[in-house]
């Protein structure tokens, strides 16, 4: 006897039936497909939402050859990524447009090479139709996992590999992270700062490097004791900030590579007794709000748009999957490099 604690879930036969059409068209509309008129799409509809039909996804999947889920890979450890606001914002400006569109979200975070074997077995057994991967390191694999698994690609931030090297098939979204580097130094050289430092990101990271080369393409024979590198979290940006210190007391100026390193810079210095920014002027970089506008003294940065980049991440693998799926967009494929903005605050 069935359980009557469960009613059947209604098929795709009942479905056709009750908006008297064939199996074939009642498909054809429960999958999107083209080529139903009108009228009959309605009725479809309305009889899908009258029986509560939930279309089978391992059936949906034969007939588009699609899973409507993308895989978000991130190259970080699960501490490092809840703990750091920015993933935050990438991941829902993702979430959001693959929701629009009618897409599930699937988080695959990395700690070592075991968890490499395994995002690349989940990537090859079809269970996604592409990746969007992000916060790459120095010969990451996870690239060649995801070509090898088949599935289409978007990185969030700029490879470390040349555009040569990549092929034109290479897709990524960043920021002009070199553009808006030197856009904070040129702001501490016209506060009148002279003694001017950098807390650079990890140097195995294209961010880092790009914002260390503006650093130094507006100081280019700056004095290789004002760098310091830190790994994009508070305590690291206090460490490069008590070496900072150590090596250049009289330092007058900090451009930190990101809002959270200059939220741990900013506290070394109260430590020390010195003022921001009489004593020492400080920007950040990114512009994530529940970082900078809470630091004491709010924190002067460089914006970039995260919760964008990650719908531009998403709306570029989706139009790379299937053109039609984001009207009115370009149909040229190609790497985006996002403006960035001085925000002044406090701080410098």
């Amino acid at each position: 006897m069935s359980d009557p604690t469960f009613a059947a879930r209604p098929t795709l036969e009942e479905v056709a039936a009750r908006a008297g059409v064939s199996r074939a068209t009642a498909s054809r509309v429960v999958n999107g497909s083209e080529g139903v008129r009108a009228p009959l799409v309605e009725r479809v509809r309305a009889a899908v939402d009258e029986l509560g039909y939930v279309p089978n996804q391992a059936a949906r999947t034969l007939v588009t050859r699609r899973n409507g889920a993308v895989a978000v890979v991130v190259a970080e450890p699960e501490t490092r990524f809840f703990a750091d606001p920015f993933f935050a914002q990438q991941v829902r400006g993702i979430s959001k447009e693959l929701t629009a569109h009618d897409n599930q979200l699937v988080l695959l975070l990395t700690e070592g090479a075991a968890d490499y074997e395994r995002v690349g077995r989940y990537l090859a057994g079809g269970h996604v139709d592409g990746a969007l991967i992000f916060s790459l390191h120095d010969d990451d694999s996870l690239p060649a996992l995801a070509r090898k698994a088949g599935v289409a690609t978007v990185i969030g931030g700029r490879p470390g590999w040349s555009d040569a090297e990549a092929g034109p098939t290479t897709l990524y979204v960043d920021c002009d992270n070199r553009g808006g580097a030197r856009d904070a130094v040129r702001h501490l050289i016209g506060l009148g700062r002279r003694r001017i430092a950098h807390i650079a990101g990890p140097l195995d990271q294209t961010a880092s490097i790009d914002r260390l080369d503006g650093f130094r393409d507006v100081l280019p024979d700056i004095d290789p004791q004002l760098v310091a590198e830190g790994d994009f979290t508070p305590e690291g940006g206090a460490r490069a900030m008590e070496q900072l210190l150590e090596r250049s007391p009289d330092l007058d100026a900090v451009f930190a590579a990101s809002d959270v390193m200059a939220s741990g810079a900013l506290r070394v210095l109260r430590q020390r007794g010195l003022r921001v920014p009489d004593d020492v002027a400080v920007i950040g970089f990114d512009d994530i709000v529940s970082v900078a506008e809470w630091t004491d003294p709010p924190l002067t940065t460089i914006r970039q748009d995260i919760e964008e980049m990650g719908r531009m991440m998403a709306r570029l693998l989706l139009r790379a999957l299937d053109p039609a799926t984001v009207p009115g967009q370009a149909s040229v494929l190609a790497p985006i490099v996002t403006p960035t903005q001085l925000v002044v605050r406090a701080s410098a």
